[in-house]
């Protein structure tokens, strides 16, 4: 079986996923005229816009869910293993990534909000929708909801619980099985509790979970200042392999640091269309620069804090695969979270693992919460034709038995399930939002017209001539049908 895995992952993650990627954030950043950066401020402001209602969650609210989802154990063990394989280099190519990234997370979610949904009492989007509704292709929509539902309920969540049960071990000399009890009885408590509940949590927790990680990373790096602009320089030339020692893992770094980039933010994947399509604002590329946000959050902050305490206190080996080691200071210790513990341990002796523990907890479980909503949702969109109700809970229990057996079994085979299920998932995703770029950018234009003119950015399909965007007509005709009556009243 691991074999098997290991075979499929290695078919998935080829150089062609890697040129892919690279190729559509480039491509993404250049037609909209590098959205993600022009409208920088704007980013922050929509944010914190405060829109909410019965059926939708407000901004901030799919903004921390959303997060939740990408600050999680890669941000801890996703950057180490990109050092670890790729070199100090390897950072250098998750950033520019978050650059490019940031245009593919705007393109994703823009496109989730204009084909959503109101399910229930629920705004429902993502992926699987907008491939549906903007692309006419029904059969490649159940595609990717199949792979997206298996992905986030079964292939990815051990990754997570794996992290915590190891952590908990190697700190409190907890046994792994207790660990995965304990997991799934607190997440089952929360993700029965409904979509809302998700979101009420990540909001309070996101913020101030990501805020105390870079408090603790600024205090080891600062204690490691003088080591600052040799790292950089490190980094630097490592990164396009000038670097005498990693000169000849330039290839690695380029690899390892845009597979790691794309697990952690999984900008391109999909990840946060779902969440994207819950919010509720006049105009969907709100959404769009939101999410483009998240991406900036997860790789330049929380990512690069995580980097720096490793590299400036020295507490990293790197041994390409397949190759004798190159750096060997931690000898013997599997790359992952035991390198960001040791570092913060140099600064903070006997405070490091213990707050690294709690740090991976609390980002692992968050993701946690935001796999099944993604899960979810996919599966709600597969549920229109099936109407068996009794799958949800069946997705419930099923996620809850792989955090368990997350916690017991091998890092590596769980690893390998994960990257399988977001390399799947990049592929399908990336595909439909490059079909799609033209309406992408008919709304964008739109959105800057009216920010031009000083109005509030509302929304028309049928101005625009989208079609498919069910949800946004009915709105447009509900309030048509509002201003027709107030100017009855009025006359």
């Amino acid at each position: 079986m691991h074999s098997i895995v290991n075979w499929l992952v290695d078919q998935v993650w080829g150089m062609g996923l890697v040129i892919l990627v690279l190729g559509a954030g480039l491509l993404f950043t250049v037609v909209t005229r590098f959205v993600q950066l022009r409208y920088f401020k704007e980013m922050i402001k929509l944010v914190f816009e405060s829109r909410s209602s019965e059926s939708g969650i407000s901004s901030f609210q799919a903004f921390c869910l959303s997060l939740a989802g990408r600050v999680g154990i890669g941000t801890i063990a996703g950057v180490a293993t990109a050092i670890a394989f790729g070199g100090p280099g390897a950072v250098f190519w998750m950033w520019v990534m978050s650059i490019l990234g940031g245009a593919s997370a705007f393109v994703e979610s823009t496109l989730s909000q204009v084909y959503k949904s109101k399910i229930g009492n629920e705004y429902r989007g993502g992926t699987p929708y907008f491939i549906e509704k903007g692309l006419n292709l029904r059969w490649f929509g159940a595609i990717v909801a199949i792979v997206v539902t298996l992905s986030y309920g079964i292939l990815l969540p051990g990754i997570q619980a794996n992290s915590i049960a190891v952590a908990f071990e190697n700190v409190y000399g907890l046994n792994k099985s207790i660990t995965g009890i304990v997991i799934a009885a607190l997440l089952g408590v929360i993700i029965f509790g409904g979509v809302k509940r998700i979101a009420r949590v990540a909001d309070i927790v996101i913020p101030f979970m990501a805020l105390g990680y870079v408090i603790v990373a600024f205090i080891v790096v600062f204690a490691n200042i003088s080591e600052v602009p040799k790292m950089i320089s490190l980094i630097i030339s490592s990164a396009f392999g000038f670097n005498e020692a990693f000169g000849g893992i330039a290839g690695a770094a380029i690899s390892w640091g845009v597979r790691r980039a794309i697990f952690t933010s999984v900008a391109g994947v999909g990840e946060a269309t779902y969440s994207s399509a819950a919010a509720e604002v006049s105009h969907p590329v709100k959404q769009g620069l939101v999410q483009a946000f998240t991406i900036y959050i997860d790789i330049i902050v929380v990512c690069t804090a995580t980097a720096f305490m490793i590299l400036s206190s020295g507490m990293y080996s790197v041994t390409p695969v397949g190759q004798e080691p190159i750096v060997d200071t931690m000898r013997g210790v599997e790359p992952g979270p035991t390198y960001t513990q040791e570092a913060v341990e140099t600064v903070l002796p006997g405070f490091g693992s213990v707050f690294i523990s709690v740090a991976i907890f609390l980002f692992a479980f968050t993701t946690l919460m935001a796999y099944y909503y993604i899960a979810e949702t996919t599966l709600v969109y597969l549920d229109r034709k099936l109407k068996m109700q009794w799958l949800k809970t069946v997705l419930k229990l099923g996620l809850l038995v792989m955090v368990y057996i997350g916690c017991v079994e091998s890092a590596a085979f769980i690893w390998a399930l994960g990257d399988l299920g977001i390399g799947s998932m990049a592929w399908l995703n990336l595909a439909a939002i490059l079909l799609l770029l033209k309406p992408t950018l008919k709304i964008l234009k739109d959105y800057d017209i009216q920010r031009k003119a000083g109005k509030e950015p509302v929304f028309d399909p049928i101005k625009l001539g989208i079609k498919g965007a069910d949800f946004w007509e009915e709105k447009v005709k509900e309030s048509d049908s509002k201003g027709k009556k107030k100017i009855k009243k009025s006359s």
